[in-house]
């Protein structure tokens, strides 16, 4: 069986549509995000936000934040 090779783009934006007639558009996007990679090094913008602080001082700000959503 020979079939023709259809473009990427082509796939992508039928696979896109799918999803998005099947799962809706939220979920449709939830599932696409898992396959991002992202961008940055979080563990070398971490260390350099969070540098001068102790563990217990993050747990307050946290709990902070925590009180101004309720």
């Amino acid at each position: 069986m020979i079939t023709d090779t259809r473009p990427l783009v082509e796939i992508n934006q039928q696979a896109i549509s799918l999803l998005y007639k099947e799962l809706g558009v939220v979920d449709a996007v939830r599932f696409l995000k898992q396959f991002t990679q992202g961008f940055g090094d979080y563990t070398k913008e971490r260390e350099e936000i969070f540098a001068n602080m102790t563990v217990e001082e993050l747990v307050n700000e946290i709990e902070k934040m925590r009180k101004l959503k309720k």
